[in-house]
């Protein structure tokens, strides 16, 4: 282990991440890219030695993933969340829901807007963010015929700008925590929790990425990857309508282990009514709300007390809606069981997925990329354009390594010091440190929340990722200058120019180079 502390890569530190995402993008494959990322990453650490490489990428990266406790707790909601998914699909409340929706939300704005306010309710947690709004709002986007694309840059938008901007929940804790450690190296003393309040009105990216869906649905065009997205989804629904007239009813089918009989909600001859999918959903709230409330109020929230709340309130509400299946469907608990398993099974992708990023984390970790890619700052900078710089690098590391919360740690002890000696602000700099972060991990391909936004939305994972980028990319690029505004005049009311920036941008951007996405249909 010693060994590792001391070796340095160099520039061979930045090689998996890099080649991970080439790889990616080239054979539109995840999987292949992140194993040739953690093999190649294993290649380095041993020598180039293909033998115990092999051994290393196993032992000390995946199956070391795999045997981690909150990773493996992390999976276990993913399989839950997605037995309860299955239950509603098949029991036939998720489209009951669609259809009562649509009677209420009656344009595509409205569509998009409902999810943005869904998503900014579920502020708790990141990981789960997707996968809880995701299931509720794609029969809505079909029928509005929106791309799940942009249903998925909605989710992952949602996602961890929000969690970030909440001092209470597990991103706070965290954040504080790496305060305290970094403010005691340069004995600072101000309390923490003062420091992340005060820090809130200068994480630009956040906010920036949380406005700009609202301004894109004001300005009602798509352009990029985004608009093409939406040309091929209309073209596809045109080419299915020409070969098949008929009105398409989809129903989930699963079959029961002791018999051929499909089970579904059109059993019984029975219509599904919305309160199959209220109830338990009901349930699910109450008891994300009651408990959540428990824990702040007792000994305050942890990321294992999320997790278990998460457990505790999806398997409550599987049970719910299990058993308003027997009652109303006539499908017995040993049917909905075979459901319940079928949903957790079409994640099993991925949960590979996910351990596959997190074990090229590992190898990053292991490789020293983000001390690398921090030694870039180098020599006296001035403090004004110092914040702008810790920007940057963190968006530069977080993208390498798709953990935002491994650049958290890395950055802030090397951000927070070299700020206090060249004299800058400290709150500009952490502030910084949390949107450079956040930024890199919302464009990353291999971040576990671009993973999970993908499978919440059902859509091509690299599709997400090159939607997402062409607006996250013009988001950034504002919070950039907003950091090097805010260098010189430091100010809370550089976030609201930042925010007429981005409008006046994204405007420009539209007008010129988008289309409007009511002529996509024509």
């Amino acid at each position: 282990m010693n060994d590792l502390i001391t070796t340095d890569y160099g520039i061979l530190s930045i090689v998996p991440p890099l080649l991970t995402i080439a790889v990616a993008f080239y054979s539109r494959n995840v999987l292949l890219a992140l194993a040739t990322g953690i093999l190649s990453g294993s290649l380095i650490i041993t020598d180039f030695n293909p033998f115990y490489a092999m051994l290393n990428a196993m032992e000390d990266q995946v199956l070391k993933e795999v045997a981690n406790g909150s990773q493996v707790q992390v999976i276990l909601i993913i399989f839950i969340i997605g037995g309860f998914v299955k239950l509603l699909e098949v029991s036939g409340g998720a489209s009951a829901f669609a259809r009562k929706l649509t009677a209420v939300v009656t344009s595509r704005a409205k569509a998009q807007i409902l999810v943005w306010l869904t998503g900014l309710g579920i502020f708790f947690t990141d990981s789960g963010n997707s996968l809880i709004v995701g299931p509720l709002y794609r029969s809505v986007f079909d029928e509005f015929k929106l791309c799940r694309e942009k249903l998925a840059y909605i989710l992952d938008t949602t996602s961890s700008p929000i969690s970030i901007l909440i001092p209470f929940i597990g991103w706070g804790a965290y954040i504080t925590s790496l305060i305290d450690k970094s403010y005691a190296e340069i004995g600072l003393t101000e309390n923490s929790f003062a420091v992340l309040i005060k820090v809130i009105p200068y994480q630009f990216y956040a906010f920036l990425a949380l406005a700009t869906v609202p301004i894109l649905v004001f300005i009602g065009r798509e352009y990029g990857p985004m608009k093409k997205a939406q040309e091929n989804y209309i073209s596809d629904l045109s080419n299915a309508e020409a070969k098949d007239d008929e009105p398409e009813v989809k129903e989930i089918v699963i079959e029961d282990s002791d018999s051929n009989e499909k089970i579904g909600a059109t059993q019984n001859g029975a219509q599904p009514t919305i309160g199959i999918f209220l109830y338990p959903l009901g349930v699910m709230l109450i008891l994300v709300a009651g408990l959540i409330t428990w824990h702040a109020t007792h000994d305050g929230l942890s990321s294992n007390h999320i997790r278990s709340t998460l457990a505790i309130s999806y398997l409550s509400a599987s049970l719910t809606c299990m058993e308003m299946m027997r009652r109303h469907q006539g499908i017995s608990y040993t049917e909905s069981l075979a459901i319940f398993i079928k949903g957790a099974e079409s994640l099993v992708y991925i949960s590979i997925v996910l351990v596959l990023a997190w074990s090229l984390s590992s190898i990053t970790k292991d490789l020293h990329t983000a001390d690398y890619l921090a030694s870039i700052i180098t020599g006296s900078v001035a403090p004004a354009y110092f914040p702008m710089i810790v920007f940057a690098l963190g968006a530069l590391i977080s993208l390498s390594t798709g953990s935002s919360y491994g650049t958290f740690a890395i950055l802030m002890s090397i951000a927070v010091p070299v700020g206090f000696e060249l004299g800058a602000s400290m709150y500009l700099t952490i502030a910084a440190v949390l949107s450079g972060g956040l930024f890199g991990d919302h464009v990353s391909p291999i971040s576990d929340t671009t993973v999970l936004a993908s499978a919440g939305a059902e859509c091509s994972h690299l599709n997400h990722v090159s939607t997402q980028a062409a607006y996250a990319g013009i988001t950034g690029l504002v919070a950039l200058g907003a950091y090097g505004f805010a260098g010189v005049y430091e100010s809370p009311y550089v976030l609201p120019i930042a925010i007429v920036v981005l409008l006046i941008v994204m405007s420009v951007l539209m007008r010129t180079l988008g289309s409007p996405i009511k002529q996509l249909n024509s």
